[in-house]
């Protein structure tokens, strides 16, 4: 007959076999069943003796408290209360211990060194540089394009746009005012008329201020601007600030 061999888990102590048996049996570690714990204990001791394990006299007098505990619980009038609070206590406070021990190995780098986590620094993710228009068109160009072809041909798209000249709605205001100072009538869309984009958008906030200050008046149908009476006479262009 075979002889029988016993591959036993190593326990650095009996409170760390305990908190073992407690995980493994899903236990509470707060409300211990002694008679359950005991059980599972002398049961570890036993195949410790039979696969001829010297067992430590720290095992042997934890199972003797273990013993006297559930003793205690057959007896009237006893704390037993007290004395499963005060296993408890040591299990939960040596649990405690180990996980301390744990997060310093994995920062142990070695002799008496130990690294400290990582914090999360704040992150400010706002762009603060400032580039020229042309060196935004060659990032983009080289980023997005794969052949010389697709460069000529973004170069071509964007440089109008990159090129393109800012109008002021001051120097607009200024243009409505000298065409309305013959005193004639002028013809809304005259002044839209072979504009840029940008120097319609300014015609129209001129006109828009215009209104505003009471220095034009539109017609009925709004396709006509004229000056205001009383403007006529004494207006300079030099009258209207930028504002």
């Amino acid at each position: 007959m075979e002889e029988l061999s016993f591959k036993l888990e190593i326990f650095e102590g009996p409170l760390d076999l305990m908190l073992n048996l407690i995980a493994k049996h899903k236990l509470n570690i707060r409300d211990i069943e002694i008679s359950v714990l005991l059980d599972q204990f002398l049961d570890y001791l036993d195949k410790m003796q039979e696969a001829d394990i010297d067992i430590a006299g720290e095992f042997v007098e934890m199972a003797a408290h273990l013993i006297f505990i559930k003793t205690a619980e057959l007896l009237p009038k006893h704390d037993v209360e007290q004395l499963k609070k005060e296993l408890s206590g040591r299990l939960i406070e040596y649990a405690l211990c180990k996980a301390a021990a744990e997060r310093l190995r994995r920062h142990f780098c070695g002799d008496t060194v130990f690294v400290r986590e990582p914090l999360e620094l704040p992150v400010d993710s706002t762009y603060r540089l400032f580039h020229d228009r042309y060196e935004l068109l060659d990032s983009y160009t080289a980023v997005s394009s794969k052949t010389e072809k697709l460069k000529r041909d973004a170069k071509q798209i964007f440089k109008p746009i990159v090129a393109q000249t800012y109008v002021s709605v001051f120097s607009r205001l200024i243009l409505v005012v000298r065409k309305l100072r013959t005193g004639e009538k002028v013809q809304v869309r005259s002044l839209y008329k072979g504009q840029t984009r940008s120097a319609q958008v300014a015609v129209f906030l001129a006109l828009l201020e215009l209104s505003k200050r009471g220095r034009v008046e539109f017609s009925e149908d709004s396709e006509y601007i004229t000056m205001s009476r009383g403007e006529h006479s004494g207006t300079d262009t030099t009258e209207v600030s930028e504002e």
